[in-house]
């Protein structure tokens, strides 16, 4: 099977506060408003993470920033994507999350909320690439499972919990796609 490498990454809300600078400029604070208005249960991002985030971002060349002078309030720094960040948030758009619970139920769902943004046609294609991932970790995890020793308690439980998170989250995107289709 031809896989596309799912995203491996810090499980970072980097990608959230890209997706927000794709079709336009904006600062810091209404980014940082923005995903926690509209992705508050997602990610859990103070405005410090945020600016740190940021700062970078830049500094990988993945935004730029401009000062913009204020009348009677502190200069504004606007920020914009590069043609490297929108290249990479691009890429990520496009990409699986892999197959852990944890990495679908917050990278997924960034993906999901910014596809439906930007590229509403892609969001069936997103939910089939990570079913196929999904079900590539339950077939790893079942795997494992088999080859434990019996004695292993402990590491079954933690792989039977697995697996039935996983299968949850199998049903989980059968339904959120219906929802998607409707």
């Amino acid at each position: 099977m031809d896989h596309k490498p799912h995203h491996i990454g810090t499980l970072s809300p980097e990608m959230a506060l890209l997706g927000q600078l794709f079709t336009a400029p904006g600062h810091g604070y209404d980014l940082h408003r923005t995903v926690n208005t509209d992705l508050g249960q997602v990610w859990h991002l103070s405005q410090s993470q945020a600016y740190s985030i940021l700062k970078r971002l830049e500094a990988q060349g993945d935004i730029s920033s401009e000062e913009i002078q204020q009348e009677k309030l502190p200069t504004l720094q606007m920020l914009s994507l590069t043609a490297q960040g929108r290249k990479r948030f691009l890429d990520w758009l496009e990409t699986p999350s892999g197959g852990s619970t944890r990495a679908i139920r917050m990278e997924f769902s960034t993906r999901l909320y910014f596809l439906s943004m930007y590229m509403p046609e892609k969001l069936a294609e997103a939910f089939e690439r990570q079913k196929i991932e999904a079900k590539s970790n339950i077939e790893r995890l079942e795997k494992a499972r088999a080859e434990l020793p019996e004695a292993q308690i402990y590491n079954r439980m933690s792989l039977d919990l697995r697996l039935k998170q996983l299968n949850a989250v199998l049903d989980w995107l059968d339904e959120y796609l219906q929802y998607f289709r409707s």
